[in-house]
């Protein structure tokens, strides 16, 4: 049976990187977003030219009643769900010093970054874990998108950092929780992707990767981000629960 997998964020940057790949590969998708849904026809057109079935469900899943409401309705339209890609994720407002770090900034980006994908996961990992045990040869994974962020410090974006290992410990607890039920959950760490997130500060990171910051000598694409996930997605990598895939171009590797 034809796989179905749910893009929180899949509308624009890695997120749409993602679905694409999916919908090349052959899967039902769900995409999830904050805008309305004309606003985004374009984008669905796209991922339909690959042949698939394409839902668009808004929601904001920082928010309980919109995030209970998009795992029922993504369930009402599709039939069932086989993959979780927790990928909706947003940078601080502002780039600012940990010593001037608000409050209000901290509490947007752990809501987005972290509770909510973390309760999401609680949602659909519940209902995997049930379909698992009624059907042995079920599949299905989890998969979140968190950062390099998330071992590699950036005072101007502190928030964001600790967000993003939040995510990577949550990637480790459902990896163990669900593996005891034959359900994988991965973590893919992008580096410098060419996104909106990262669309102001683009030429200097362009400049720093001429410098050497990456061992590829260039910037990533979300497509490099979801050739990965589709992999993932695919069943590929069977034994390898819990593991860290990170698409950075080699900038975490250690260097003399």
């Amino acid at each position: 049976m034809k796989k179905t997998a749910l893009v929180t964020g899949g509308t624009r940057g890695i997120g749409l990187g993602i679905a694409t790949e999916l919908a090349r590969t052959g899967f039902t998708m769900v995409v999830n977003g904050i805008r309305d849904e004309p606003e985004v026809s374009r984008t669905l057109d796209h991922l339909r030219s690959f042949g698939q079935e394409v839902y668009y469900i808004r929601g904001d899943i920082s928010v309980t009643g919109e995030r209970e409401s998009l795992f029922h309705r993504a369930l009402e339209a599709a039939g069932q769900l086989n993959i979780l890609v927790n990928n909706a994720g947003v940078a601080p407002l502002e780039r600012k010093d940990l010593l001037e770090t608000s409050e209000e900034s901290f509490d947007r980006v752990m809501g987005i970054n972290l509770r909510g994908p973390f309760f999401l996961t609680q949602l659909v990992a519940g209902y995997l874990v049930d379909k698992k045990r009624k059907d042995p040869g079920f599949e299905a994974c989890i998969i979140n998108i968190s950062s390099i962020s998330a071992t590699v410090a950036s005072v101007s974006r502190g928030e964001y950092c600790i967000s993003k290992a939040g995510v990577s410990m949550a990637t480790r607890l459902w990896a163990t929780r669900l593996g005891e039920e034959d359900i994988p959950v991965y973590e893919v760490q992008p580096g410098i992707i060419d996104t909106d997130m990262t669309s102001r500060v683009k030429d200097q990171y362009l400049r720093q990767i001429q410098e050497g910051l990456t061992i590829q000598k260039r910037i990533g694409i979300p497509e490099d981000v979801g050739k990965v996930v589709a992999t993932l997605a695919r069943g590929e990598l069977p034994y390898a629960n819990g593991q860290v895939i990170v698409v950075d171009g080699g900038l975490t590797i250690p260097r003399l």
